[in-house]
């Protein structure tokens, strides 16, 4: 199992990365995602959920040789959640991990709730959309909306739709790893 401070060396050495199809870097992404969260008054875990929820893309070794084409485009769901998720829970707790292992499904819950939240989702995202089931049924929909971390889930989702402006960074690296270690430092000495 890693140890929380090697995440931060997961951003260091893959962050650089092009988040495929998106027009940012995998750690703006995340960056812009823990700015939304912690602009919301996001509770730390949340806001470190925000940070982390697509670690699982640096996780194997699509990246390792410098490219970071979308599984998408190769047709494969690289069930990101689901691995980031796993090796957070132990982490970090149940409130950092299931908004972070729900995030996919909370993309598919909405399309199936709110019709016009497609139009809205990258090319990307649709292309992923269809690989991760696609729509939610109603009755799946219902039932997913009433399990734990559901709203943490679709808060989630909504940062990360909105994270993918190419012209913002942090103004400081520097500054910007000192808050995710401070959020992880804090929640892994709070895990539930």
């Amino acid at each position: 199992m890693e140890h929380w401070q090697d995440l931060i060396t997961r951003f260091e050495r893959l962050g650089h990365l092009e988040y495929a199809g998106e027009g940012v870097t995998q750690w703006q992404h995340a960056w812009q995602c823990g700015q939304l969260a912690r602009d919301a008054y996001a509770p730390a875990p949340l806001q470190l959920a925000a940070w982390l929820h697509d670690i699982g893309h640096l996780l194997d070794g699509q990246f390792i040789d410098g490219k970071s084409d979308t599984p998408s485009l190769q047709g494969h769901d690289d069930r990101h959640e689901a691995r980031a998720a796993v090796l957070l829970e132990p982490l970090f707790g149940a409130a950092v991990a299931r908004p972070v292992a729900l995030h996919v499904e909370a993309k598919r819950y909405l399309v199936a709730r709110q019709p016009e939240y497609l139009a809205r989702l990258s090319e990307d995202s649709v292309r992923s959309l269809a690989l991760q089931g696609g729509p939610m049924a109603a009755a799946e929909a219902a039932q997913w909306r009433e399990q734990p971390h559901a709203e943490d889930a679709l808060r989630l989702r909504s940062w990360d739709d909105q994270a993918k402006r190419p012209e913002r960074w942090p103004a400081s690296r520097e500054h910007a790893l000192e808050q995710l270690y401070g959020l992880m430092a804090h929640c892994a000495g709070t895990k539930r």
